[in-house]
């Protein structure tokens, strides 16, 4: 039983970042055409995101914990991470959040559609090229600059959230929020970029 404790905690992870992800697209319904805070729904949005994070933590403490550090484990936790970015950032440019400024619709939609799909290439690619290392035995997990990635990526998601929900038009949490993204982006496209050059991709290539 213990041995199943990471990816049972993985699951789980997957499941409340499944309704995180429903929560998001119902948002707008709690509120008029974006202009009025509405902090409880997403405060509790907020609360699930938080937990789900947590047992991601706990997961990995697991694995190490007890030893059973697995190929499917490997696997699947990283794929769950992509599950909650790319499923968070399509739900952002559906609903149409962040929004930023005075901006209008159109320009708000091109950056919210551009940035769901520049980290959407970044994280298909590099599954990719996990997936080809792993299928030859090679272990592919996280390096710092990945996990670097994830906790911007994740951070980001957290600061849409809190904007939507107490200070939608504030000045300082429009330049927050727009510096926040700068990072993200940046950290996404470098870590990607990065994978390539890792050690065991080489071997993955050699092998």
């Amino acid at each position: 039983m213990i041995k199943h404790i990471p990816n049972i905690l993985t699951f789980s992870r997957l499941v409340l970042t499944l309704v995180f992800l429903v929560m998001i697209l119902y948002a707008p319904k709690y509120y008029a055409n974006g202009e009025i805070a509405f902090p409880g729904f997403l405060d509790y949005a907020f609360i699930i995101f938080i937990i789900s994070g947590v047992t991601d933590v706990l997961d990995g403490m697991a694995a190490r914990r007890f030893n059973v550090v697995s190929k499917l484990g490997r696997m699947l936790d990283p794929l769950v991470d992509k599950v909650l970015v790319c499923g968070a950032f399509i739900c952002f440019a559906i609903i149409g959040e962040p929004k930023l400024f005075n901006l209008d619709k159109t320009t708000l939609s091109i950056i919210q559609w551009s940035v769901f799909a520049i980290l959407t290439t970044r994280e298909a690619y590099v599954t990719i090229l996990r997936h080809i290392a792993e299928a030859k035995g090679i272990n592919f997990q996280a390096t710092k600059s990945g996990k670097f990635k994830m906790f911007v990526q994740a951070f980001a998601i957290g600061t849409v959230i809190i904007k939507m929900a107490h200070v939608q038009t504030a000045a300082w949490a429009n330049w927050f929020t727009t510096i926040v993204f700068l990072v993200m982006i940046v950290s996404t496209v470098y870590s990607g970029l990065r994978a390539t050059q890792r050690k065991s991709w080489q071997e993955a290539k050699n092998a």
